[in-house]
């Protein structure tokens, strides 16, 4: 059984790597509240504070940022994606899709949009764009005045067993 190489990432994208490091948590703690039952109020409770306080501002950042040449098929491939995410979370957070297959479903499409960035997309867009480019990305990802961390502080942690 061979071992995971990392991913080798620039250095002025890494805090959205973590970023993502953090949606995939995301997505299996979305899938653990399914598994133990909790209440589809409680989880989508977790969905509205994830999606306002992490995932639409790092969305909002990437497309920004890096997504900008839309007649790039990897990008636009992205900003699909992007689209479609937010419509899912928006349809959770409204009361339209809260069965334990929208839960589950947000999860696994989540978790496969973070894949492709990190797998595909980020060297691709890596090679693409200039240095000057990346260091301006990394200049407003690591500006101290930035509020948002991959840091998670919601104390609802109904993943958790002994909190059913």
């Amino acid at each position: 059984m061979g071992t995971a190489v990392p991913i080798k990432r620039h250095k002025n994208i890494i805090p959205f790597s973590k970023e993502h490091h953090g949606a995939l948590l995301f997505g299996w703690k979305i899938r653990w509240g399914v598994h133990l039952g909790i209440s589809p109020e409680r989880i989508t409770k977790y969905v509205e504070w994830f999606w306002i306080n992490h995932l639409r501002p790092h969305q909002q950042e990437e497309d920004r940022l890096l997504f900008f040449d839309s007649a790039d098929t990897l990008v636009q491939k992205a900003l699909d994606d992007h689209y479609l995410i937010s419509n899912t979370f928006e349809g959770i957070i409204n009361g339209e899709r809260q069965a334990n297959d929208d839960f589950l479903n947000l999860a696994d499409f989540l978790e496969d949009h973070t894949r492709y960035e990190e797998r595909i997309l980020f060297p691709h867009l890596e090679a693409k764009l200039s240095q000057t480019q990346l260091e301006f990305v990394g200049q407003v990802l690591m500006d101290d005045s930035r509020e948002r961390s991959a840091e998670e502080d919601y104390e609802d942690e109904f993943w958790r067993k002994q909190n059913k």
